[in-house]
């Protein structure tokens, strides 16, 4: 493997997988440097537990999963209470949509198949098929990733005769500031060369941090001066434009590998003089 990473710091700014990340990093010669800009807290399981136990007895007329995880919570809790089967059959017999190809894959391992399925992975996409459908008076639950994203809550709130259920298997906990004071010094004094963003909760924790601190704008400049910006997919991509972060990479497939080697793409095409961002 080419050493087009070779002595380029590369931030980790995410919570899973980061050794995977850095193995992938390190084999292109680069140094990954991990400052995980989010946590996942799980639910209390006895919440969870009680969720899947009241959908097996009430049902609804669509569910709508936004996280592959989320829906594994929940098959974890039904294992706990032995009823796998049941929330199964439930979920065949309602209407199912999600967000994501990894969600989707969660679903099929349990052999349920999507009404509705987005074709880029944001919640955006998502609406915009389900705004397909009479919602009058249907009894809908929510699976939500940490927190409710606005797009979510105006279909919601357009939907006002719809009977809305939210389950939070996990949520999403706030950064050590250690860390944040930690990568926003790095990043100020240019000491890393790309940062890997793998959700927009990390971009929102990063930039209301220099916010915070009176930073904002010397943040956007380093993105855009020296510090490449690199976003797993495009609802990240999308929260690092909402903070006026123009010069962003995306891979086309929305992995974390695919990522890792959109940046090596990027400073190959520097070093032989073409013009990538």
């Amino acid at each position: 493997m080419s050493k087009d990473l070779q002595n380029k710091k590369i931030v980790i700014a995410g919570s899973q997988k980061t050794d995977e990340m850095a193995e992938i990093i390190e084999r292109r010669g680069g140094v990954p440097l991990v400052r995980s800009l989010q946590g996942l807290t799980d639910s209390d399981p006895v919440e969870v537990e009680e969720d899947v136990r009241r959908f097996i007895e009430q049902g609804a007329d669509w569910f709508i999963f936004t996280t592959g995880i989320g829906f594994e919570a929940m098959i974890q809790a039904a294992e706990r209470l032995n009823t796998v089967s049941e929330f199964e059959k439930r979920l065949k017999e309602t209407k199912i949509a999600c967000r994501g190809y990894k969600t989707n894959a969660y679903l099929k391992k349990s052999g349920i198949h999507p009404v509705v399925c987005d074709d880029d992975g944001t919640i955006a996409s998502m609406i915009e098929k389900l705004e397909l459908f009479d919602f009058t008076d249907q009894k809908v639950w929510i699976q939500l990733h940490g927190e409710l994203s606005s797009q979510l809550h105006q279909f919601i709130q357009s939907k006002g005769s719809m009977d809305v259920q939210v389950v939070l298997p996990y949520r999403y906990h706030a950064p050590e500031q250690e860390t944040l004071a930690s990568l926003m010094n790095e990043l100020i004094l240019r000491e890393v060369d790309a940062v890997c963003f793998t959700t927009r909760v990390q971009v929102g924790y990063l930039f209301d941090y220099a916010k915070e601190h009176g930073r904002e704008e010397e943040l956007k400049s380093v993105f855009d001066q020296d510090v490449l910006a690199a976003a797993v997919g495009k609802v990240t991509a999308e929260a690092l434009q909402d903070k006026g972060v123009s010069r962003i990479i995306v891979p086309e497939k929305e992995r974390m590998g695919a990522l890792i080697v959109e940046i090596a793409h990027y400073y190959e095409g520097q070093q032989s003089g073409i013009k990538t961002d």
